[in-house]
């Protein structure tokens, strides 16, 4: 186990999860802000995508009450790949990326819990200075969820991120320790 709190638990993604992965991001719902509806994933895709070798990016999976509701990864952020203007070499940065698949799970805290969890775990055993991530800026659940956990809106990205046929606007957003 990665991180255990209260009833959640995050743990490495495993083989065994494929199943889950396609159930997730062939959901309509869950791919409005993951992804993108007009891009739903089988299993051949899942398997590209999160079973390819990556050292940089540690995928792992979210369980509520020994039941897996999610998906998070996390990566260290360098100069090259980062989207902040004056990054700081002596920092260390963390980038998240995370989804609730379950929807019976979705507006219960769960998301809220996750972020500030994984966030704890950056700073605490990564010892990470900052942790940024990029939603869409019309996602309004996914800001409040981590403007909660510590986030702050910081840039503007406009036409960020290619989604459903359109290039998109996020927020950098970024929990400074």
């Amino acid at each position: 186990m990665l991180v255990e709190k209260e009833n959640l638990t995050i743990r490495y993604l495993e083989e065994a999860d494929k199943n889950l992965l396609v159930k997730w991001l062939s959901d309509p719902a869950v791919l409005e802000f993951y992804e993108g509806r007009d891009n739903p994933f089988d299993t051949e895709k899942v398997k590209k995508e999160f079973y390819s070798p990556d050292e940089d990016v540690k995928k792992c999976i979210v369980e509520y009450k020994g039941t897996p509701v999610g998906y998070i990864q996390y990566y260290q952020v360098t100069p090259e790949t980062s989207i902040i203007n004056h990054y700081d070499e002596d920092e260390t940065i963390y980038g998240i990326d995370q989804f609730i698949g379950e929807l019976a799970y979705w507006n219960k805290g769960i998301g809220t819990l996750l972020v500030c969890s994984m966030v704890d775990y950056l700073v605490e055993e990564r010892k990470a200075d900052r942790v940024i991530m990029d939603p869409h800026v019309t996602n309004h659940r996914a800001l409040r969820c981590y403007e909660k956990c510590g986030f702050k809106k910081v840039k503007l990205l406009p036409k960020h991120e290619f989604h459903e046929g359109a290039y998109r606007d996020c927020w950098l957003m970024a929990y400074m320790k």
